[in-house]
């Protein structure tokens, strides 16, 4: 886990809306539908969150989709994009910093890459990017990169392209610095990302039907 110093600006502004969250840990799993020798021989880390994550929180707290949104940095950033754009239904609020999302340009360096796909060109086909959907999509999504970030801040531009293209809404920052890939630029974007997941969770609320 990351130091509790690093995510306090994170912390605080959960604690400013008074929002629960659930950080469930995953590895190096990459968040896709695919076994994954460093998470669970057992459950793909997707499935958790579909399988386990949402029944949870539903138990406890007596919440469910569209009311829960999903947020993730870096690996965790492509993850969250990645299954909202696959169940969009279940989250139409998303958010992501610095997502990882050209994966497969990892997989010559990555043993836990190679051990879940054959080649790169299987990965490439599982990344987020190959799940927008043009007629279906998470109705508010935000994601962000620092122009400092070499290695993923063109896949985060080919996104924007692509969203832009087929007339997706979105909302996305690529021109903002600060520090490059890490928690100094995360916290910098901590703020904006966490107010826009709170307004598009409130946007989602009104548009639940009224109970008589």
């Amino acid at each position: 886990m990351h130091p509790l110093a690093e995510e306090q600006p994170f912390t605080e502004q959960f604690e400013r809306f008074g929002i629960r969250v659930v950080a469930p840990w995953g590895g190096r799993c990459w968040w896709v539908d695919r076994p994954c020798p460093d998470f669970s021989p057992r459950c793909t880390p997707e499935r958790l969150v579909l399988d386990y994550v949402l029944p949870w929180i539903k138990s406890q707290w007596q919440c469910q989709p569209p009311r829960i949104a999903l947020f993730g940095t870096s690996m965790g950033g492509q993850g969250a994009l990645r299954i909202a754009y696959k169940y969009p239904h279940l989250f139409p609020v998303v958010a992501a910093i610095s997502p990882a999302i050209d994966f497969h340009r990892r997989w010559d360096s990555d043993p836990i890459l190679q051990q879940m796909y054959a080649d790169p060109e299987l990965a490439r086909q599982d990344t987020a990017i190959l799940y927008v959907h043009p007629l279906n999509w998470p109705r508010h999504q935000f994601f962000c990169c620092d122009p400092q970030d070499e290695r993923w801040w063109d896949s985060a531009d080919r996104l924007r392209m692509k969203l832009a293209s087929l007339g997706i809404p979105f909302t996305c920052d690529l021109e903002t610095s600060g520090g490059g890939h890490g928690f100094a630029y995360y916290n910098r974007m901590a703020q904006r990302v966490v107010e826009f997941l709170i307004a598009g969770l409130e946007s989602e609320r009104l548009r639940l039907p009224v109970a008589e």
